[in-house]
């Protein structure tokens, strides 16, 4: 089956039944996934009349962001009606280089309609207890009928060279997620410690879509390790992420898919 735009697709038996998409090159990549988000968003506000986001930050998603915030999509979509939440963020101001929601609104929110009450943020100024608290109340207000937490319309998830998604490392057992929607991990990642607040798999998996983008040949080792199932559960956060009633899309580049076997 062809992938839109790109070259291949292919699926893998699990549960969620995930469908890989893989493209040409990193500009097809983030267009493709910012038509994805804004058909959702339509559709959602159609059907349910608001738009329940879940962003993650990253290289990766910016050409992505940055195409959402031109005209053709600025002027189109119903950005009044979305709402927007992070998978993680790093304990720090809004304003530092390595803050999630900071790329994100300064590339992104800054530049679209959205209503400032709309933008739920991890607030990385304030001590991790503090924030995992505030967040978990955040998703509270924001909660799906029998859960503590929105059922997200679109999830937008990196994985990193070392295969952790959100701030899920490898490593982690689900036993560390205690049930909880939001937890705080002390990760490092290409030798940068952080101490980070996450949203855990429960959350992830009660999603309308997932979509994982991922691009660049650092990512190709733990890419093909997650398609071809290799590796224990603990090294492979990826699969963690099966929604019960949800999909899964993994968008990836020709670089990133150069070591999975067809």
């Amino acid at each position: 089956m062809a992938a839109p735009g790109g070259l291949a697709a292919k699926s893998m038996p699990e549960k969620a039944k995930p469908l890989l998409e893989i493209y040409s090159d990193s500009t097809a990549l983030s267009k493709s996934a910012a038509e994805k988000f804004a058909l959702l968003a339509r559709e959602a506000v159609r059907d349910r009349g608001r738009f329940l986001v879940c962003l993650c930050g990253g290289s990766t998603p910016v050409r992505t962001y940055q195409l959402l915030a031109q005209p053709v999509y600025r002027n189109e979509l119903p950005w009044e009606r979305m709402v927007f939440f992070w998978g993680d963020e790093r304990m720090v101001p809004p304003e530092h280089p390595e803050s999630n929601y900071g790329q994100v609104y300064q590339i992104l929110l800054s530049r679209v309609p959205v209503k400032d009450e709309n933008i739920l943020r991890v607030r990385g100024d304030l001590s991790a207890a503090e924030a995992v608290k505030e967040y978990t109340d955040s998703l509270q207000r924001w909660a799906a009928p029998g859960l503590s937490w929105p059922r997200f319309d679109f999830i937008l998830l990196g994985m990193g060279a070392d295969g952790h998604i959100a701030s899920i490392f490898p490593r982690t057992s689900p036993r560390d997620f205690n049930n909880a929607p939001v937890i705080s991990v002390s990760g490092q990642y290409q030798d940068r410690p952080a101490l980070r607040v996450t949203l855990t798999p429960m959350v992830f998996n009660s999603g309308r879509q997932v979509i994982f983008l991922v691009a660049g040949p650092d990512k190709a080792d733990a890419l093909a390790a997650v398609f071809e199932q290799r590796g224990r559960l603990e090294d492979r956060p990826a699969w963690l992420i099966q929604p019960a009633e949800g999909k899964v899309i993994w968008m990836v580049d020709t670089a990133a898919a150069a070591k999975i076997r067809v």
